[in-house]
């Protein structure tokens, strides 16, 4: 197998192609590719949330399935239905759009809570059981789900069951004015997505997710982090605090991260780096706190500052 970081660094380099100026957010979104973990992509219209899906699933070559979330989609319209086939004499199963390797969500906070809980399953045991048959999806298996939190009008907001399958959160922003000339530049005559290349395949991204769980992990940043997610359930502006999945998730990124930069140990400062991003969307504030102004983004800031930092040290 080629070098990790040799594949991921090609992935991020066609995917910049397409978006253009938000390194640090293509690195996250490769991230979880690594880790084999879903995507929250939460911002405004038009940042270029489904471009990236879109961009990634063409560089990898995964197969790619879009979902238009709405209040009238059905949870059967998701994982699919069996329908009878009067030659057979018996029912056949016709998958749903959820059956593919890279999965856009779109608008995912739009249909009721009934279909986003068809997503569960799908997320975490990567499976769906559509009329007591169980049917397995395929590797690898990437969900990445948009919403807008600007517009609440006709919207269910995520659950926290929902939330916390998510392995990170994004958020694009707006670019900057020199990018923002670039894009028109790029887009002038055709849009960039559609002559994007496949530069990897399905077997290098499960021989890549294979790679980042053997990045050594110190037994004190195993503590760290640990103690990190603990910090928050603790927090006194906090309702709800990281899970263990939530632990994990920091646990697997950090991994894919040290990997990116062609390192087989974690640092302390992949975990620091990478906290937010995997504890923001699972810290539920108090309703005190809401009204203080408190965010998440200062809980996790807070727990940081508050927690010892051990050293780091390469592999025993």
């Amino acid at each position: 197998m080629e070098e990790p970081k040799a594949i991921a660094d090609r992935i991020m380099a066609n995917v910049e192609r397409v978006i253009i100026g938000k390194e640090r957010e293509l690195q996250l979104a490769v991230t979880a590719l690594m880790c084999g973990g879903h995507v929250l992509i939460e911002d405004v219209p038009g940042v270029g949330k489904t471009m990236l899906a879109r961009a990634i699933a063409a560089s990898t070559g995964l197969s790619f399935k879009r979902i238009q979330f709405t209040p009238d989609l059905l949870p059967s319209d998701v994982t699919g239905v069996s329908i009878y086939n009067q030659k057979s004499g018996d029912f056949e199963f016709r998958s749903g759009p959820i059956i593919a390797q890279i999965v856009l969500a779109d608008e995912v906070n739009r249909a009721t809570p009934k279909t986003q809980s068809a997503l569960l399953e799908a997320m975490e045991e990567k499976q769906v059981t559509v009329e007591g048959m169980t049917h397995r999806l395929p590797a690898p298996f990437l969900v990445m789900a948009t919403q807008n939190p600007i517009e609440y009008e006709g919207t269910f907001p995520l659950p926290e069951a929902q939330l916390d399958r998510f392995l990170i959160r994004i958020q694009l922003g707006y670019p900057s004015p020199m990018d923002e000339v670039s894009v028109l530049d790029a887009q002038q005559e055709r849009h960039p997505v559609d002559t994007i290349e496949q530069v990897t395949n399905a077997d290098e991204i499960l021989q890549l997710q294979q790679a980042v769980k053997e990045v050594y992990v110190d037994p004190l940043i195993k503590q760290y982090i640990v103690a990190l997610a603990n910090a928050t359930r603790e927090h006194e502006a906090v309702y709800l605090g990281a899970s263990p999945r939530g632990s994990l998730a920091l646990f697997r990124t950090a991994q894919a991260r040290a990997l990116m930069e062609g390192r087989d140990f974690v640092t302390p400062d992949h975990v620091k780096e990478l906290a937010f991003v995997t504890f923001g969307h699972r810290v539920i504030m108090s309703p005190g706190a809401k009204v203080k102004g408190i965010t998440a983004a200062d809980v996790v800031a807070a727990c940081l500052s508050r927690v010892p930092v051990p050293g780091a040290r390469a592999r025993a």
